[in-house]
């Protein structure tokens, strides 16, 4: 069943958002050759919980660390710690603020650096597909109706999208219904009511759409060793246009 908030819960979501997106920044402003991923998720946990709220991730289904942070290959739910960045690296970073019993989930891929020609396609691509798919986070428009347009403009330039993760519902849970894949035909599923709030995440590969589970159980790659580029926003369905509500930044 999915779940419409009520204006209440709308708001409380705005300021897990507005956590989630700061969250986000910090790790922006980090990513440099030689910092650890380790000390990336250290200093977004420090903000997340000094703004009074919980990483959604952590020991989430066992996950160790208060974010996902994935470089190149890896597509998501790479787990923290020692690993340093180098130079022309695509840095992948996912997560979740849990406040006042709401989550706000966000991701992006930036470069450590300076990157290939491709890893910046790659990163403008994926984060031009989730902006096409939100063209029809519109009351009245159907899931699948997301899921085509990213799928659509990813492979009209020359990338594959992962078929094996998809974005979500989120709210008083970090996964909600309805699921949202970033492909399929248009025209199907449920259709969109104001009131409800979604997940949209493309997770985009410069190869074949193919992905496998590394060994630590956490870490998704790419099957062929392709470069991989994530982003991510909650997005509230409205009478008119959709809100996204982990764009704007800070403390609630």
């Amino acid at each position: 069943m999915i779940s419409i908030k009520s204006p209440r819960e709308i708001e409380i979501m705005r300021r897990a958002g507005r956590i989630a997106a700061r969250a986000r920044s910090i790790a922006k402003d980090m990513t440099a050759v030689g910092v650890t991923t380790g000390e990336i998720d250290r200093e977004v946990r420090t903000y997340i919980e000094k703004s009074e709220a919980v990483p959604s991730f952590l020991r989430y289904g066992g996950f160790p660390a208060g974010s996902c942070i994935s470089i190149n290959e890896e597509v998501i739910h790479g787990i923290p710690g020692d690993r340093r960045v180098n130079e022309g690296d695509i840095v992948s970073f996912d997560v979740g603020a849990f406040y006042k019993g709401y989550h706000g989930d966000c991701a992006d891929s930036f470069i450590a650096g300076k990157g290939s020609v491709q890893a910046k396609m790659l990163i403008e691509i994926t984060r031009m597909s989730f902006f096409e798919g939100i063209k029809f986070a519109r009351s009245g428009c159907r899931i699948s109706d997301i899921s085509n347009a990213i799928q659509v403009f990813a492979e009209r330039h020359g990338f594959s999208v992962v078929r094996e993760f998809v974005g979500h519902g989120i709210g008083a849970d970090l996964h909600e219904e309805p699921v949202i894949p970033n492909f399929g035909k248009p025209g199907h599923g449920p259709r969109l009511l104001p009131g409800m709030t979604l997940a949209i995440e493309p997770m985009v590969n410069a190869g074949a759409a193919g992905v496998l589970v590394a060994g630590d159980d956490w870490t998704v790659v790419t099957r062929d060793g392709s470069l991989s580029a994530h982003y991510e926003n909650t997005v509230l369905v409205t009478d008119g246009e959709p809100e996204i509500l982990t764009l704007r930044e800070g403390s609630p």
